[in-house]
């Protein structure tokens, strides 16, 4: 399928490292929206792999994860045969969420399953490995970041325990209010996350073209919305953004509960590199598309064309799931093959991705 000039725009960004290395889309609102048929087909975007094999809970048929960014796949890959070698207190502890002192060790003896490409890179990344995996992604580091070097002027630890600290929505609602909302709150928040250096130390100029509000305050208030509410209390995302760690949380993938049923259904798991348009010409027609925020980095034009690609390469009834961070879009807007399904579940409420404006979900016209 030919490429315009615009969409090429994403290929040409730096993808040299690890961008993500956990992913920050809800997993729980993201098997939701999209009711993966059993023995359907699914197209995920990798990014850090995590949501790609959450899906496998449903047991499908077949779960694409594609990624622009070979590091990206790299590191689902290197995932993808841990988890099939390693039961899940290895596997927390090889990633980083638990002390290790032998995650080189463990690496070495993963390394036999992984391609020769995959070899090559994670060979020459030990201190990446021994560091912890997780915390090694760009957008990562900066999330650190701001718990490490910009909180300690705002609020105390004392403080940010008090805001996971288990009470009722009110008394969520009266805390973030009378103590955390402050002044100081609302203006470094903001230059942290404003478009500048978001820019520069989350993501990339790139990634922010079509942005046009104002972001630090966009984003101050998606985070309003759900810090207040009792939601954020049990939040990983958001208890890394303030603490600079995960604590005691794990990713849905590695929970103890769903740790076997993905490594029983991994090899169901293929990886791609490439738009995500173009994986149907290979896999064929899928049931279920993750398309993270995609649609962020596109102007109209692009919008347009890409979701129409999208259509064609999906199967009757198929869902399309997505998240809008500043950038509206909404495919179901602009094709009326597609019907937007209503939120049931509250889903902007209880969304773990804070910062995101709209979790999105529609499904193609039987």
């Amino acid at each position: 399928m030919q490429k315009t000039k615009e969409e090429f725009h994403l290929g040409e960004v730096d993808h040299s490292y690890i961008r993500y290395a956990n992913v920050w889309e809800d997993p729980y609102l993201l098997r939701e929206g999209l009711q993966t048929p059993k023995g359907g087909k699914v197209l995920s975007i990798s990014s850090a792999g995590d949501n790609a094999f959450t899906l496998l809970l449903d047991d499908p048929e077949l779960v694409v994860a594609i990624d622009l960014n070979k590091v990206q796949l790299y590191l689902t890959e290197l995932k993808q045969a841990a988890i099939k070698l390693l039961s899940q207190p290895e596997m927390i502890a090889f990633l980083g969420y638990k002390p290790s002192d032998n995650r080189w060790e463990t690496y070495n003896t993963i390394k036999p399953n992984l391609r020769k490409e995959t070899q090559n890179y994670w060979d020459n990344q030990k201190e990446v490995i021994e560091s912890g995996l997780i915390y090694q992604g760009k957008f990562e580091k900066y999330l650190g970041s701001f718990a490490t070097k910009m909180l300690p002027f705002i609020h105390n630890k004392r403080k940010v325990a008090q805001l996971f600290a288990e009470k009722t929505d009110v008394d969520q609602q009266q805390f973030f209010s009378n103590k955390w909302n402050t002044k100081r709150w609302r203006f470094l928040f903001r230059i942290f996350f404003s478009k500048k250096v978001m820019g520069v130390f989350g993501r990339d100029p790139a990634f922010l073209d079509q942005v046009e509000v104002n972001v630090g305050a966009t984003i101050m208030k998606n985070a309003a919305r759900h810090i207040s509410t009792q939601n954020a209390q049990t939040n990983p995302m958001l208890y890394y953004c303030l603490n600079g760690d995960f604590g005691d949380f794990l990713p849905n993938y590695l929970k103890s509960e769903n740790y076997d049923t993905i490594k029983n259904n991994m090899d169901r798991l293929e990886l791609f590199l490439g738009y995500a348009q173009e994986a149907s010409a290979k896999y064929g027609k899928f049931n279920a598309f993750n398309l993270s925020n995609i649609f962020e980095y596109m102007n109209p034009t692009v919008f347009k064309s890409t979701s129409e690609s999208l259509i064609e390469s999906a199967a009757p009834g198929a869902r399309f799931a997505y998240w809008n961070l500043m950038v509206p879009r909404v495919m179901s807007d602009i094709d009326k093959r597609l019907k937007r399904i209503e939120d049931t579940q509250n889903w902007a409420a209880r969304d773990q991705g804070f910062f995101y404006m709209q979790f999105v979900t529609d499904k193609l016209q039987e």
